[in-house]
């Protein structure tokens, strides 16, 4: 059985979406109200559902651009197919809002989704977030990090914040060596310090969760190395992970190759 984008769907998964059963899609969906600010996602999910695993998508931009919609993002519709409640998030840009702002935005998301499962028929344990770029990177520290010191905020302050696995595709894992780490820069603090602790290659513990890492040699945004640290990191703690190197896909998206390394990579963890 394939799926319009011509992806071979696992065995694990056919049983999700029955036939007959329908797709649903949600648009603007606001998932939580930072002092008072609406943040905006789109959720797509199969009718009726039960047991679904959920997977929720933080676009890239460095942080300061983007949205839900952004090229190449994660296509709700499609995940439903797949059986998955799909949810694309917005977040507060560090134009408007200093870090970690995005970051507080993506649990905020998890927490949302935690606090309605029963309303969408979702396994609470079977949460994933997925990025690329800036998206990846908030996803690994969704992974490495969770709460850490932040302040929960826009709401769902006493949902589960917790998450099962994470994807990045072309994330940055070091932000005080990264070209672009200056974007990250909050108003309170050592701002070394603080990027070290947005920086999931510092944060790796005992309870990091698996974590999928794809990367391209030629891409000019996130050097290869980054990604190359953040895999040996994780092996010499043990921790589940997957590095999935390319030589010549540039900056990558969620490209048809990027959706079916995910799908495999969730295989690969539910088996556990």
């Amino acid at each position: 059985m394939k799926n319009t984008m011509g992806i071979v769907l696992l065995a694990w998964m056919l049983p999700a979406l029955t036939a007959g059963q329908s797709v649903v899609v949600e648009k603007e969906i606001i998932y939580g109200r930072p002092h008072g600010s609406a943040l905006l996602a789109d959720i797509g999910y199969p009718e009726n559902g039960e047991g679904l695993p959920a997977i929720i998508y933080a676009h890239g931009g460095r942080w300061r651009g983007g949205d839900r919609n952004y090229r190449q993002s994660l296509q709700v519709d499609k995940w439903a197919d797949f059986g998955f409640f799909a949810m694309t998030i917005d977040y507060r840009l560090v134009g408007q809002t200093p870090a970690p702002a995005a970051y507080q935005d993506l649990l905020c998301a998890i927490r949302w989704v935690h606090a309605h499962a029963e309303d969408y028929g979702i396994d609470p344990d079977r949460v994933y977030v997925i990025g690329d770029s800036s998206g990846g990177h908030l996803a690994a520290l969704a992974a490495t990090l969770g709460d850490g010191p932040y302040e929960r905020s826009g709401g769902w302050d006493e949902a589960r914040s917790d998450i099962r696995a994470a994807i990045s595709a072309a994330g940055p894992y070091e932000l005080n060596t990264l070209s672009w780490g200056n974007l990250w820069t909050p108003i309170v603090g050592d701002v070394e310090g603080q990027r070290r602790i947005a920086s999931p290659i510092h944060q790796i513990n005992a309870s990091t969760k698996p974590i999928l890492i794809i990367h391209s040699d030629d891409d000019r945004s996130v050097p290869v190395q980054q990604a190359q640290l953040m895999a040996a990191a994780l092996a010499t703690e043990n921790i589940q992970h997957r590095f999935v190197h390319y030589t010549d896909r540039g900056h990558m998206r969620i490209t048809d190759e990027v959706v079916a390394e995910t799908l495999a990579f969730i295989e690969e963890v539910e088996a556990r």
